[in-house]
């Protein structure tokens, strides 16, 4: 079994279970890259419809998104076994994000490329300005955003189910909110590609909490901190949240 293989493969891939009384024995880590690995290939197969209904140059501008979004959660999946397996250290938890998140934020300066803010209060009130443009500043954000998301992920580990549990909730919220404006409005790109996106996730990831919920028989490991917080960034960037 999947079990059997981890806990043999040596490495960082078992650990004991300190929620448990009777932690004397190893339970297999870093099984969040078998969610991943489901998850990329859900995405491999929509790929084909893509290109089936690739029409016009619009369909062909929204397949180069999710590629791009493809290519940068497959580069934190491989980053967060790296993880799991070689133990990296804090900075290069902070650099490998922004490096997988290059691909989705070139995509956004070709197609979208909008780098305005709205200013909040009370800096309306005091200088006039209601919308600012960052320019290039708007691009360091959201590589820190991706950053952020995979780190925010990861800080909760060490209890059972928390990593699942949170990212679960914060998928289905995104569902919810996508599937709330294509009620009103149902030819928007952004939140049909947050739901083809977003589904599959939920999916991989209610299996792993299954078996990560209290008493876990597996631990997810730093893969799928990685994976799930690359998720978020990519759907916050390429879907304009």
């Amino acid at each position: 079994s999947l079990k059997q293989l981890f806990l043999s493969a040596g490495g960082g891939l078992s650990g004991r279970d300190l929620n448990k009384r009777s932690n004397d024995y190893r339970v297999p880590e870093g099984v969040g890259v078998v969610a991943g690995a489901v998850y990329l290939v859900c995405l491999f197969g929509m790929i084909p419809f893509y290109v089936l209904h690739a029409q016009d140059a619009a369909t062909m501008t929204t397949l180069s998104t999710f590629l791009s979004a493809l290519l940068s959660v497959c580069c934190m999946i491989l980053l967060g076994f790296a993880d799991d397996v070689l133990n990296l250290r804090w900075r290069h938890k902070l650099i490998l994000p922004t490096i997988a998140s290059l691909p989705i934020l070139m995509v956004y300066y070709v197609t979208y490329n909008n780098t305005y803010i709205v200013t909040p209060f009370p800096i309306p009130q005091l200088t006039g300005i209601t919308v600012f443009n960052m320019r290039f500043l708007y691009y360091v954000y959201m590589g820190m955003l991706a950053v952020f998301c995979t780190n925010a992920i990861n800080i909760l580990a060490g209890v059972n189910g928390v990593e699942v549990g949170q990212s679960v909730v914060i998928a289905l919220s995104l569902l919810l909110n996508s599937l709330l404006n294509l009620s009103t409005d149902g030819t928007s790109p952004e939140h049909m590609f947050c739901v083809y996106l977003v589904c599959p996730f939920i999916g991989v990831s209610l299996a792993l909490l299954y078996y990560n919920w209290y008493p876990s028989e597996v631990f997810v490991g730093d893969t799928f901190c990685y994976f799930a917080g690359m998720t978020f960034a990519v759907l916050g960037i390429l879907g304009h949240f």
